[in-house]
């Protein structure tokens, strides 16, 4: 768990900040996926159902970054970071992974249905004779003994051939979300439309043949997955030293307010942002901050520390030559085009924030800078379990004394699901 204003080039420095385009692209960790998720297009981004175009000064080409900051020491930064490391275990739980993607369906024709079958049913439940809402499907896909559904419902459909029709009796919970069904009777009428088994294959030489890594056997297919993992371990590594090395950089340095139109074009994209991670759980966005223990306040103190990153950055690159060029913005968006759907490059530019999409560059670029001429010294997987585990029989210690650490903290943290 890490406080949310340290979340903040998460939200706000990633692409989907910086850029945004109309086309989605395959859900990922990586900037440029979230780049392409993002909506805000030309010089506007949706707020709500509100549109909003911003002034020049919301994007640090459009102002002196001079005047906003004075930069601290930014090479020789030190930081610690945990080394990329692959466990057995590690490996194992992505091959499991993998072979449960890839489950064995065999139909069953021959039997009536059994605990651990999948089945494919339609319903409609009624109380007191009346049909309620919510209680009626077709063609519901139902694993027995998931636990998906109230109590009963599952164990009454074992026993039941396909194409048979029972009447299944439950009772709805108490505590049931809907007022209108908790703690009455329903009698549910199913129809058993199929029945099939999903089976976890073995991890055979024939098998990874048809897996992903191109490979032949199971010890390439092993070595293909390690290495396909630390990468990944490898890439997170970078970026979280990354991230550290800038929060020392903006530590360092010092600020006047930044404009508040860059700040509010933050705000805007955070908020954008937040609220289509709340939907892809099936929360509306009060919901979802009320749930993470967030609030106004602190989306608007990260909006201004996005923008305190972002002018610290623009003013390295400037220091350094790191800037953007249109040659380089030319080169970016004919090789990505492609990737993303669109034929034509002109197309590609229309669906962007054209100085949104220059600035994620630039940030890419000055934090590899940084990242290259940082001291970084890595610490072992047990290393860092062991610092952690002491800051947080320190946490525990702190909080017994003061009996208000809880409090405190959930002001200013929120927990990631």
């Amino acid at each position: 768990m890490k406080k949310f204003i340290t979340t903040i080039t998460v939200l706000a420095l990633s692409a989907s900040v910086l850029a945004g385009c109309g086309k989605s692209a395959d859900s990922g960790e990586s900037t440029q996926a979230a780049t392409e998720s993002s909506t805000e297009t030309g010089t506007q981004a949706e707020t709500g159902t509100e549109t909003v175009e911003y002034g020049d000064d919301a994007y640090v080409d459009g102002i002196n970054v001079g005047d906003y900051v004075t930069l601290g020491e930014y090479k020789g930064i030190e930081v610690t970071a945990e080394a990329p490391a692959v466990t057995d275990e590690y490996l194992q739980s992505y091959i499991d992974y993998v072979l449960q993607s890839n489950m064995v369906t065999t139909d069953i024709t021959d039997r009536a249905v059994q605990n651990g079958d999948f089945t494919n049913i339609d319903y409609e439940g009624k109380i007191d004779g009346v049909a309620f809402d919510g209680g009626t499907a077709q063609g519901y896909d139902l694993e027995i003994g998931s636990g998906s559904f109230i109590p009963g419902f599952e164990d009454g459909l074992i026993g039941a051939a396909i194409g048979e029709t029972r009447d299944v009796t439950v009772t709805f919970p108490e505590s049931y979300p809907s007022e209108e069904v908790a703690g009455k009777e329903a009698v549910f009428t199913v129809t058993v439309n199929s029945i099939h088994t999903e089976t976890i294959p073995e991890l055979t030489d024939e098998l990874v043949k048809g897996l992903e890594g191109n490979c032949s056997t199971v010890d390439e297919y092993r070595q293909y997955a390690y290495e396909l993992l630390m990468e990944d371990e490898q890439s997170t590594h970078d970026s979280n030293a990354q991230m550290d090395i800038l929060a020392k950089v903006v530590e360092n340095s010092e600020f006047k307010e930044p404009p508040a139109e860059m700040v509010t074009r933050y705000y805007d994209r955070i908020k954008s942002n937040m609220s289509s991670y709340a939907a892809m759980y099936g929360y509306d966005l009060e919901s979802f901050m009320a749930a993470t223990g967030s609030s106004e306040e602190q989306l608007q103190e990260s909006a201004e520390q996005a923008s305190r990153e972002i002018i610290a950055m623009k003013a390295i690159a400037d220091a350094e030559n790191l800037n953007v060029t249109d040659e380089d913005m030319d080169e970016e968006l004919a090789k990505n085009a492609g990737d993303y759907g669109y034929e034509d490059v002109e197309e590609y530019k229309k669906a962007l924030d054209l100085k949104g999409y220059k600035e994620y560059m630039m940030t890419e670029k000055v934090l590899s800078f940084l990242f290259d001429n940082a001291v970084i010294t890595d610490t072992q997987p047990e290393e860092t379990a062991a610092q952690e585990t002491s800051a947080e029989e320190t946490a525990q210690a702190d909080e017994t004394e003061t009996g208000t650490a809880a409090e405190t903290a959930s002001e200013t943290q929120t927990e990631t699901k």
